[in-house]
């Protein structure tokens, strides 16, 4: 993992954090794409999150009585607790039972999960499992703990007036992120070989200002509900990815 800052005076200071991760090999023939935007306001509020293109894998197995992987309930979901396999993995939650959707801790008809795994005369039987899509409420906090780290990131920099955390890189994905002179924050989530994210990001910004800010019936700092505002974004997200250059 790498979290890059970079002070106004354009010097750049490399933060290195070692991952204990293990690198996933990339297929060189998957398609640069823009994961998610996300636009924070100066207080740490998330006022803005659309997801472009998240697909999130899954994992559907027929298993045999007894169940070979160990469940628990986790934040009102049951989750791999242990016993990784065909691609499912600890932590994933399980997203439905032969094709009927879970619901939490029970599924869409009613019926609790833990008691159907429990009775042998329920198998064989087909489990999807798979990482949950994030709740509004988690992605207010995961907005809220990115605003921290940005001000901790500040604060750690030998060199004065840093502008905080620009880029954090993963296996798997990259954050960018740019402050504008008022404190708002514009997040974009992207594959590692995406180009020109720092133009996508003045793009954005462009976007605000022309589409929400011009709007009459927008409180600064509040969230944006504006559809002429999504529709440019997405047609920003989506001109980004298809010339992956400058010519945003």
């Amino acid at each position: 993992m790498l979290l890059e800052t970079t002070p106004i005076n354009k010097k750049h200071i490399p933060i290195k954090l070692i991952s204990r991760l293990h690198p996933q090999q990339i297929n060189k023939d998957k398609k640069m794409t823009i994961y998610s935007v996300y636009v924070i306001n100066k207080a740490g509020g998330l006022i803005y999150q659309y997801d472009h293109n998240n697909n999130r894998p899954e994992a559907e197995k027929t298993f045999s009585y007894p169940l070979e992987l160990k469940l628990k309930v986790f934040d009102e979901k049951i989750v791999v607790a242990f016993g990784e396999r065909d691609g499912i993995k600890v932590g994933h939650s399980l997203l439905s039972i032969n094709g009927i959707p879970a619901e939490g801790k029970i599924l869409q008809d009613g019926r609790d999960i833990l008691e159907i795994l429990d009775n042998e005369e329920n198998f064989p039987i087909n489990i999807k499992f798979g990482r949950p899509k994030l709740t509004t409420n988690e992605r207010i906090m995961l907005a809220s703990m990115f605003h921290s780290l940005f001000a901790i990131g500040s604060q750690l920099s030998p060199e004065q007036r840093s502008s905080g955390i620009e880029v954090m890189e993963t296996d798997t994905f990259k954050l960018h992120c740019m402050q504008t002179m008022t404190g708002l924050k514009f997040i974009v989530m992207a594959d590692p070989r995406q180009a020109a994210v720092d133009v996508l990001l003045r793009k954005l910004y462009e976007v605000y200002a022309d589409f929400a800010l011009k709007n009459p019936f927008y409180s600064l700092d509040m969230p944006i509900r504006c559809d002429l505002f999504d529709t440019n974004l997405q047609s920003s997200i989506e001109q980004a990815e298809k010339l992956g250059i400058s010519n945003v």
